[in-house]
């Protein structure tokens, strides 16, 4: 693997000051989010005759700094997952599964051991570790998920607690991407997201739908970074907000890789646990102005935490105490837009604009005037399926709802989901 020509991004002279502090800064997008990361990204891999090799990458820039090649490790190597900065579980292509510890990385590559701890059973095509205690693995669609107890798990005491999540988990590459958090691609080309909330309970969003089927490794250190191999090449990207199941916010540098090439590597993993999503600070619009997605759902929750009582004619102060709103369907719409006036579902058209269902993010809203009820769209389920969470002022019964439903099927709210249409208000950022 040859070094990176060290070429900067034009973004890099306003990312100096958070660089001696190891954050990630992203010019534009969404509010200065950052990720704060300790020190460079690690990843580990292994080469075809199975010798195990070490890259830092620095995070800022997506420069390579080195790449160490390192001993074999007396196995044929099938998964991977990193469990810190010096302890590496790999599985065989026997079932079994190995625990990798570090002895030095620094300029050189040493193993202080290799040590089975499993003896047959492991047979994950894929394997991350999330950095939060939860290793999980792929094989035949199904997803499992493991809790780790130590940082150098024995054997069976210190992993555990075995579930299978679910199936129809056929993925290209997997990536950890949070605590319960899991990135992957598919060979159709989408970038998928997931959030693990138990057995036969997770959340599915599709990141970008299409342009990711030449990756066939993908890689996380936390924080919204992700790897991707492509053709031998590695790039960067970097997710503003990982946690919001929401694509549109991923920065690419495709004309500054790592590397162009050179990554031969049959299996790649990086330290899950690397860097952190620190989101931006809150931003404050004014009434009719500009407002981003973070602020729309930060002011939905408000009320949903205060559970403000339902009325067609009673109003309700907004999370700064400012402006006030009537405390029904559409106000609620109003209020979370930041608008001048609480609106109907007569009017909200005349603040946004249509769009398709399958294009809702965070913060857009589905309005039913004929039936005369509005909600907040809080994100996917699963978006494939069409089920997505919203808020709403329901009902003088129910006041504040958090729920679920389909955007195309059944009922949002006890109102068919065929009366409803997508807006999304001309102010959103």
């Amino acid at each position: 693997m040859k070094l990176s020509n060290g070429i900067r991004r034009t973004s890099a002279a306003l990312a100096v000051g958070a660089m001696s502090l190891g954050l990630v800064t992203v010019v534009g997008g969404a509010a200065q989010a950052v990720a704060s990361c300790t020190g460079d990204v690690s990843i580990y891999g292994t080469l075809s005759d199975g010798r195990l090799t070490y890259t830092q990458i620095e995070p800022n820039t997506g420069d390579r700094v080195k790449t160490l090649i390192g001993p074999g490790l007396g196995f044929t190597p099938k998964a991977m997952a990193t469990l810190n900065f010096n302890t590496v579980l790999v599985t065989s292509t026997a079932g079994d599964l190995y625990r990798v510890d570090i002895q030095t990385n620094n300029t050189s590559l040493a193993l202080a051991g290799v040590t089975k701890i499993w003896d047959g059973g492991w047979t994950f095509d894929k394997m991350v570790y999330d950095g939060a205690g939860h290793l999980y693995g792929t094989v035949e669609g199904q997803l499992h998920q493991y809790l780790v107890s130590q940082d150098k798990p024995s054997g069976s005491a210190h992993i555990g607690q075995h579930v299978v999540i679910d199936t129809g988990f056929v993925l290209k590459t997997l990536a950890a991407a949070g605590d319960d958090r899991i990135i992957a691609s598919t060979s159709d080309g989408r970038l998928l997201s997931y959030k693990i909330n138990g057995v036969n309970d997770w959340d599915r969003a599709v990141l970008k739908s299409s342009g990711w089927s030449a990756v066939d490794s993908l890689s996380s250190p936390g924080g919204g970074l992700y790897y991707g191999r492509t053709n031998g090449g590695m790039y960067w990207y970097h997710d503003a907000d990982p946690t919001d199941a929401d694509g549109s916010d991923i920065a690419y540098h495709p004309s500054d890789p790592v590397d162009a090439s050179g990554w031969t590597q049959t299996l790649l993993s990086a330290y899950a646990d690397n860097c952190a999503y620190v989101p931006p600070a809150p931003p404050h619009s004014v009434q009719g102005g500009t407002i981003y997605r973070s602020e729309v759902m930060n002011r939905a929750r408000d009320w949903y935490n205060r559970n403000i009582q339902y009325s067609q004619t009673a109003y309700a102060t907004d999370i700064e105490g400012d402006d006030t709103y009537r405390t029904d369907c559409s106000g609620f719409v109003s209020m979370a837009w930041h608008l001048t006036s609480s609106l109907t579902t007569q009017t909200l058209d005349n603040a946004a604009t249509r769009i398709s269902k399958a294009d809702l993010r965070p913060g857009d809203a589905l309005n039913s005037s004929s039936e005369g009820h509005a909600v907040l769209f809080a994100g996917w389920k699963d978006q494939d399926a069409g089920t997505f969470y919203y808020y709403s002022e329901g009902s003088p019964d129910s006041d504040m709802n958090y729920r679920s439903a389909n955007a195309y099927s059944g009922t949002i709210d006890s109102h068919p989901a065929s009366a409803y249409v997508a807006l999304r208000y001309n102010k959103i950022a």
